[in-house]
């Protein structure tokens, strides 16, 4: 069984780098097929079972942050970010392109930084990364915390708040783009702004999916 020994070759071979539809001034390393992609990454790692390559996707929370970022540029400027459950590294690459001072990326999946690096390269910013799943532990220190279409699976969900929300104890502001997936806390949510975002038909339910931006508030009573 032929193994995947160059990850970032691997990515650019089975990907086209193009604009992301609703960030045009950032180009990607995208796939066109998903499924394709899914079974070619299992068969030359030899794994079954793998997580989806949400890396080689624009996702629409991810792409209504990117442009909410580069549309409010102040919001970043001179600032550390963090970008959470990076994936493409998308949300990391627009702060970077809006001003920030630095961001750092961080993804349980190996392909995602591996992605994030090669599109941070392709845009010509530096991010740092990090393969970890970090919900357990103490939050980064960082003045911006960024994280799109992470509320789509209960465990997960409950798992990312608890964590937020001690991202928000230590008084750094929490930013969400999401396209009300199943599991959003819909109401901790201050709107900031609503986008109509195209994405791939074949892993959403349309091809257009209205995307909000929101800051995370407090819980009643914290």
């Amino acid at each position: 069984m032929k193994r995947i020994t160059d990850p970032r070759a691997f990515i650019e071979a089975e990907t086209r780098a193009k604009p992301v539809p609703h960030a045009e001034e950032i180009r990607l390393y995208l796939a066109d097929e998903a499924m394709d992609l899914w079974q070619k990454t299992e068969e030359e790692l030899g794994e079954m079972g793998l997580p989806p390559p949400f890396w080689a996707f624009a996702w629409a929370g991810g792409q209504a942050l990117a442009r909410y970022i580069l549309d409010t540029p102040d919001l970043v400027a001179g600032k550390s970010v963090t970008d959470f459950a990076c994936g493409s590294g998308l949300i990391g690459i627009a702060a970077m392109l809006a001003g920030a001072k630095s961001c750092h990326a961080v993804d349980i999946d190996s392909f995602a930084i591996e992605a994030t690096l090669a599109n941070a390269d392709l845009n010509g910013v530096k991010i740092s990364v990090e393969q970890a799943d970090i919900t357990a532990g103490d939050p980064p220190e960082t003045d911006l915390f960024f994280c799109g279409d992470v509320f789509y699976d209960k465990t997960m969900a409950d798992k990312v708040l608890a964590f937020l929300d001690r991202t928000l104890d230590r008084g750094t502001p929490v930013l969400i783009g999401d396209p009300g997936r199943s599991y959003l806390p819909k109401e901790r949510l201050e709107l900031l702004a609503t986008y109509h975002v195209p994405v791939v038909g074949a892993l959403e339910d349309s091809e257009i999916k209205k995307t909000c931006v929101y800051r995370l508030v407090p819980k009643t009573g914290a």
